[in-house]
């Protein structure tokens, strides 16, 4: 049984975080944007010059990771996801700070702007959303990237990384904090905490807080949609799929295809099911079989694409039936379902109902099919001709990425700075009287509705 004095500490502890994030976004709305990049440059300096004291963190989580995994507590997806010491990847993090930094600032833009009647103007401008919860496992990276986007987009964010990754989501959101001390956006603006406990109290803060942003398995994001009255922004699957259509040229089918699957398929974008137009049996489709299983990709085959293959001597190691379930599954590892489909209208429709609507991918020359494709998939990234790993916020331009929504409202896709704003409106009476309804419904003037130019805020 649970100590009630127990939850009673937790949800004032994140209450109290609540209400600080509240605060110093409050506080930071009183500063000039300007602040915002060079709060950013700050904490890009101060993770240089910390790379050791990270990486050494980072090591920490890395062998105790590796030691669940052996033991079957931990899947191979998270450690691969957990190692922030791969080529490349701590300087990507810092330059994604950077790219963020280069980036537009998202508010104070104008989007709509009316003259209601003489002398009353309306704008509609971008501002900041608020406060965000962030939950996420594994990358420890992600703290800065989201650190990044808040701060750049003006809200205050709360994270919780995965218990795998505490020592360095720790070190980096102390970091974090230390830079920013040295700047005018509060420290608290940023701020991460490391139990469930305290994230199932901070579930409970809607007066502070206003968007939750899981990022992580379809289980972690269900939990969080079913206990809390926040609005939730996310995914809960990467079930991503490609379709080799009739006219698909070799090259780009075996291309596309096999980076889709194996460049990193612990990853949301990786493809999980593959899609071969009737015609292809006997001819591409063996020519992908033999592809993938040179890549150690084992296949589930519906009856058609099972018998085209089976002649090939590697398929008893790598090929075995599908079930309906595989093409429902997100494997995060070296497994495809695979399904012949007659036309392109076939593919999108097992598409709309198996997949989560995330990124998926047509090969095709034929104008027609990419049209078909690309109207009537009801995914958040529709491509042709190209890999589904392209559905990412940096390869976007974006700076970087919270994550990837694959709802309906606010934002779509990889979230980026547009994603994190929403807008107000502004009205203004230039009358010497002020303005009255009154004036435009009962009075001489009338509501002209006239558009004005949008520039920049009213005021």
């Amino acid at each position: 049984m649970s100590d009630p004095s127990s939850s009673g500490s937790s949800s004032s502890v994140a209450e109290s975080i609540a209400r600080a994030a509240r605060a110093a976004f409050e506080q930071s709305q009183l500063v000039d944007v300007s602040e915002r990049d060079l709060a950013l440059r700050a904490i890009r300096q101060v993770l240089e010059g910390k790379k050791d004291e990270v990486l050494k963190a980072n090591k920490a989580d890395m062998e105790a990771a590796e030691e669940l995994s052996s033991q079957g507590k931990l899947s191979k997806s998270l450690v691969s996801r957990l190692d922030l010491s791969r080529p490349g990847k701590f300087d990507a993090m810092l330059q994604g700070i950077s790219d963020v930094a280069s980036l537009p600032v998202p508010t104070g833009q104008v989007t709509f702007a009316k003259e209601l009647g003489p002398g009353l103007d309306l704008h509609r401008v971008t501002c900041p959303i608020g406060v965000l919860l962030v939950i996420f496992e594994a990358r420890p990276e992600v703290v800065v990237n989201i650190a990044a986007l808040a701060i750049k987009s003006g809200n205050a964010a709360i994270l919780k990384g995965g218990k795998e990754s505490l020592r360095t989501a720790t070190i980096l959101s102390q970091l974090i904090a230390e830079a920013l001390s040295k700047t005018s956006i509060p420290p608290t603006f940023i701020q991460s905490v490391s139990t469930r406990s305290e994230i199932s109290s901070l579930l409970a803060q809607d007066r502070y807080i206003d968007l939750v942003m899981p990022r992580g398995g379809n289980e972690l994001v269900r939990s969080i949609q079913n206990n809390t009255r926040i609005p939730v922004m996310g995914h809960a699957d990467g079930i991503c799929a490609v379709y080799v259509d009739q006219t698909a040229v070799e090259e780009k089918a075996l291309r596309v295809v096999v980076e889709s699957k194996t460049d990193y398929m612990a990853a949301c974008n990786a493809a999980e099911t593959l899609l071969i137009h009737s015609s292809l049996l006997s001819t591409l489709w063996p020519k992908l079989a033999s592809e993938l299983m040179k890549n150690n990709v084992c296949l589930r085959c519906d009856p058609s694409t099972l018998s085209a293959i089976q002649d090939i001597p590697e398929s008893s190691k790598f090929v075995t039936a599908s079930t309906e379930e595989d093409y429902h599954t997100e494997f995060l590892g070296p497994t495809l379902a695979v399904k012949t489909v007659n036309n392109v209208n076939e593919a999108v429709k097992h598409i709309n109902s198996h997949s989560s609507h995330h990124t998926d991918s047509i090969i095709t020359e034929d104008e027609k099919s990419m049209s078909i494709w690309c109207n009537g998939l009801d995914s958040a990234n529709c491509y042709v001709n190209a890999s589904t790993r392209f559905a990412d916020g940096t390869r976007y331009g974006l700076g970087t990425e919270v994550g990837i929504s694959t709802g309906k409202t606010h934002a779509r896709g990889p979230v980026g700075l547009d994603g994190l704003v929403i807008y107000k409106y502004m009205m203004r009476s230039r009358n010497d009287k002020g303005s009255t309804i009154a004036d435009y419904e009962k009075g001489e003037n009338r509501y002209t509705h006239k558009d004005l130019v949008k520039g920049g805020p009213p005021f």
